[in-house]
């Protein structure tokens, strides 16, 4: 159990770390424009990180024995294809989890 005093210095720095975090940018880019180098980065980080999580999730997947990783290329499809035609992240990760919960909890492609 730690003590009060220590649990309160532990909250302080935690809470100037993450001030510090969101004023930088605004303290060293404030009056001006940010570099190039830094757009590319804003503009293509997104869908790296969203390809990284897409892999981490495939990386455990027993792709040689049933259901051969269907549930998680059916649910890859789905979420693409809805994202493509609807452009809403929100609606497509709930989505995306809620159908991929049902194929996997009711074992749908149990007959591979």
């Amino acid at each position: 159990m730690i003590d009060p005093l220590q649990m309160l210095v532990t909250i302080t720095v935690i809470a100037l770390a993450t001030f510090a975090t969101r004023a930088l940018p605004f303290i060293c880019f404030g009056s001006r424009e940010p570099p190039a180098i830094l757009s590319v980065i804003e503009k293509n980080l997104p869908p790296m990180i969203l390809l990284l999580l897409v892999i981490y999730c495939l990386k455990d997947v027993q792709w040689l024995t049933a259901p051969y990783g269907v549930p998680e290329l059916f649910t890859i499809c789905i979420v693409a294809g809805l994202h493509l035609w609807k452009r809403n992240a929100m609606l497509s990760i709930f989505t995306g989890t809620a159908l991929y919960m049902v194929l996997v909890q009711f074992n749908i492609f149990s007959f591979l």
